[in-house]
């Protein structure tokens, strides 16, 4: 015969002394674990009685009824969340991998000049209102992406695929942000956008190729206007300046030819004045002012009355010595 199991036997024994006690610890386990719920700093939990909302509670831990009477939904409240669009991010970091799936079906927008032109773009935002994310619109995730896409397209339908590829990046960033903002609060979901991020825009891969040829046409363009216009912005001014001063000479001549003449009129008027009043003064005058003007400047010069013909001719006038004969 086989020997009985005491081990065991002593083990069902202490089990059917204490099974009440281990099913009491059971039970309150299990009302401890359904009952007791953490909500992290950055989060608030919104607890639901019986698939109603009931109330919100803050970060901490929180009691709610358990076996499924209450049922709680974390919403990270303070933390910045985020959509990708024509991309998608599988590991950030130092070297960001991206997906190398196909979301063209996103990206690809028909812009108002009819070009065709693959929009990538992120959609930053915040969740400012628990209630109305939840109970506001069904799948406000889903929602806001079908928004943002319809938001993209109308902003890019506006605009030339050149605006959308270059100059007009930030202006269609803004724009979207503005358009995509007025719809979450006509909708209620209880979104606020941070931010809207044109991550890249390309032409299509199959048109890229001639899409870079003409850019790099325009571009070739635009440099040979800016040296055009510096060369312009180099001549002409110093042309200008020229002229400006040839003309503010002539204008200098004409003025001092003016004066002068004018003086020399007056004063020929102020002498005619004088000779009427008294004739053989003036004369005599102007003769002698006349005379001292011009003897200085002739040398020396022996002037004797041609009648004087027993006056002998003095010669050597200006000789300082004279000599003495020598004994």
């Amino acid at each position: 015969m086989a020997e009985p199991n005491y081990r065991l036997q002593y083990y069902m024994f202490l089990l059917s002394k204490h099974f009440r006690k281990i099913l009491l610890g059971l039970f309150l386990l299990i009302l401890l674990l359904t009952s007791v719920k953490t909500v992290g700093p950055e989060e608030e939990g919104v607890v639901m009685y019986v698939g109603h909302y009931d109330r919100t509670v803050q970060p901490g831990l929180n009691f709610i009824l358990p076996f499924g009477i209450e049922e709680m939904r974390k919403i990270p409240v303070q933390r910045q969340l985020k959509q990708e669009f024509g991309f998608r991010t599988l590991d950030a970091g130092r070297n960001t991998q991206y997906s190398k799936a196909d979301f063209n079906d996103e990206s690809l927008m028909l812009t108002g000049d009819l070009n065709l032109a693959n929009v990538e773009w992120v959609v930053q935002y915040r969740i400012v209102n628990s209630y109305n994310y939840l109970f506001k619109v069904r799948d406000a995730e889903k929602a806001l992406r079908d928004m943002s896409e319809s938001a993209m397209r109308k902003i890019v339908g506006d605009r030339t695929v050149n605006e959308v590829l270059t100059v007009g990046r930030q202006e269609v960033a803004t724009s979207m942000e503005v358009l995509l903002q007025r719809m979450c609060d006509e909708y209620e979901n209880g979104i606020r956008i941070d931010q809207v991020v044109l991550q890249d825009v390309n032409p299509p891969e199959t048109v890229k190729p001639s899409f870079n040829a003409v850019n790099q046409a325009q571009q070739e363009r635009e440099t040979l206007i800016n040296q055009a216009e510096s060369e312009y912005n180099r001549i002409i001014p110093r042309a200008r300046g020229e002229a400006d001063e040839t003309i503010q000479l002539a204008e200098a001549y004409a003025l001092t030819r003016v004066n002068v003449a004018t003086g020399e009129a007056a004063r020929f008027n102020s002498l005619f004045e004088e000779y009427v009043k008294a004739p053989e003064v003036t004369k005599k005058r102007l003769y002698l002012e006349t005379m001292e003007r011009i003897l200085p400047k002739i040398g020396d010069k022996v002037i004797v009355d041609e009648r004087g013909n027993n006056v002998l001719p003095l010669l050597n006038l200006n000789q300082n010595k004279t000599q003495t004969p020598t004994k």
